[in-house]
């Protein structure tokens, strides 16, 4: 399927690892020129690398966490490429912690890195975008947002924020041919992500048998899964990269959630 991308410029951020390097590489795939952004320098470079040889190409770094480095971070997506189409919010944080084990800080924290940081390149970007007459702005939450678990709850109620304030942003983009979305991964296997689990194994006494933990998980934490396994990053970067697409226009202010069923709505 040609997803009609070619030419297209996308700004993906947080891709220096994990999702974020699927998402670039699928949108290169697809012809489209892509921003790798990430704040360690060497990786983003290693990453931008990769995606150059399947068509994509450049490398940007900034702190998305302050205004003046959000700012830094969309001047230098349009000095690179003049502007972009496509605003990919994939940045963010996450971490590991029961509900009594979380503080104000990390509330605040949360918020700053997993909300603030994608509203501060979405009010930049916006105005381009509007007198452009089409675009595409696509923010990469998770299913804990809407189906909350006993552990991760200040980043789960940040991204929860998320996925409220792309509704409204679809609204208030209405008639101007730029839509705005969420994509809600489920528990995807990323080194950071087994990390994470590996840590709650040890606060929950699970040991750290890899293959425990998951089971583990599985039967305690996802048991109303109805695909019985992690996500791959490349699942999530194929949906967001037709999201992304020409071809998906009629796709407004959605959640699109990707997490093998976890707890599955009428909705």
């Amino acid at each position: 399927m040609n997803l009609e991308l070619a030419g297209k410029r996308a700004l993906v951020t947080g891709a220096s690892a994990g999702i974020g390097v699927a998402i670039g590489e699928a949108l290169a795939r697809e012809g489209a020129q892509v921003l790798v952004h990430g704040r360690d320098v060497a990786r983003v470079r290693a990453v931008a690398g990769r995606i150059t040889s399947a068509g994509g190409q450049a490398a940007i770094t900034g702190d998305l966490a302050t205004d003046d480095g959000a700012a830094a971070v969309y001047l230098q997506a349009k000095k690179a490429f003049g502007g972009i189409d496509i605003l990919i919010n994939n940045a963010g944080a996450y971490e590991a912690r029961s509900w009594f084990e979380t503080t104000p800080a990390t509330w605040r924290m949360f918020f700053e890195t997993d909300v603030l940081s994608a509203v501060r390149l979405i009010l930049a970007v916006v105005p381009d975008l509007r007198q452009a007459g089409w675009g595409r702005i696509i923010n990469v939450a998770t299913g804990m947002a809407t189906t909350p678990q006993i552990v991760m709850a200040d980043y789960a109620a940040a991204k929860a924020a998320m996925v409220n304030s792309t509704v409204s942003l679809a609204k208030a983009l209405a008639g101007t041919g730029v839509t705005a979305n969420t994509v809600s991964p489920g528990v995807i296997h990323t080194e950071s992500v087994e990390r994470v689990l590996r840590e709650a194994a040890q606060r929950l006494g699970w040991g750290d048998d890899w293959e425990i933990i998951q089971r583990r998980w599985f039967e305690d934490m996802l048991s109303d899964k109805t695909v019985k396994r992690l996500g791959r990053v490349e699942e999530v970067a194929d949906l967001v990269t037709f999201v992304a697409s020409p071809l998906a226009d009629y796709i407004n202010g959605a959640n699109l959630r990707i997490d093998g069923g976890k707890s599955p709505s009428v909705n």
